[in-house]
């Protein structure tokens, strides 16, 4: 009798991008498990139906990206507490009554910094940015013990609406003070897509910022972004984001393939080969 394949896989609108795949296989080739993780461009509109006949061809679960991470947590028949806090979910388990939504970004953005700053406890915090990424950001600061973040975005409606959600230590902060509310600060966390390859650089002026700051930029290419390059040379202790992509993984592989993986530099040069 033949064993069954393990699949997983991601889905996204587009996907040809992601690095997900290359992550897990990495995995499963190190471990030797029979399986697969493949992606799977899924446009909106098939969403509901593709993710009824997945379980159906013998997949285990999936992560979602972009434009897929809200609207699954309408169609989940569960959802963790982290993915209801966040408001969006990067990781299906297909159950037998439907299927569980997860958010492992909150996790793996707090290991990535944890990972390279095992001391680190934030209690006054910069974040830039109010989209998908920064509600992640927001809830793993609060889990911290935060005790206030200072919150911009291009955007101050946004930022307003996020500090009402998640409650009175969230502190909107005006984009044209964005420079000068770092004075204090002891965690800075660039949340936009400013800085990636592409795209323009973050306009941030690091001079109210403590040297003993940690500087986290979830973009991951490049690897060092013009803000990671400027706190470094400044003495700042930083985190780029490909270990949150990382760490993120670590719970879905163990969800769909029943083994916890390492995060270590043979996984990062693996998902950095070209």
């Amino acid at each position: 009798m033949t064993a069954s394949i393990a699949l997983a896989g991601v889905i996204g609108f587009p996907i040809a991008h992601s690095r997900s795949p290359r992550l897990h296989g990495h995995w499963l080739k190190d471990h030797g498990i029979a399986g697969h993780y493949v992606p799977l461009q899924v446009a909106p509109k098939d969403l509901a139906a593709t993710l009824d006949l997945l379980p159906r061809i013998g997949f285990r679960g999936v992560n979602v990206t972009l434009p897929h991470k809200e609207a699954v947590m309408t169609l989940a028949a569960e959802t963790t507490e982290e993915a209801r806090r966040v408001g969006a979910a990067n990781t299906l388990l297909f159950k037998d009554n439907g299927f569980l939504a997860d958010n492992t970004d909150v996790y793996g953005f707090a290991s990535n910094i944890l990972a390279q700053v095992p001391a680190w406890q934030p209690r006054v915090a910069a974040v830039i940015g109010s989209g998908g990424a920064s509600r992640a950001v927001l809830v793993a600061l609060l889990d911290r013990g935060v005790a206030e973040v200072r919150l911009t975005n291009r955007t101050s409606e946004r930022a307003t609406r996020l500090a009402e959600e998640f409650g009175s230590r969230i502190r909107p902060i005006p984009w044209d003070s964005r420079s000068e509310m770092l004075a204090g600060c002891d965690t800075l966390i660039n949340a936009t897509a400013l800085g990636m390859t592409g795209k323009p650089p973050l306009d941030l002026c690091l001079d109210s910022l403590p040297s003993t700051a940690v500087v986290s930029d979830l973009v991951y290419s490049p690897l060092e972004t013009p803000l990671l390059a400027a706190a470094r040379t400044r003495g700042n202790k930083v985190v780029d984001g490909l270990g949150m992509l990382l760490h993120q993984a670590v719970p879905g592989f163990e969800y769909w393939f029943g083994l916890r993986p390492k995060v270590d530099l043979a996984l990062r040069n693996a998902v950095l080969a070209q």
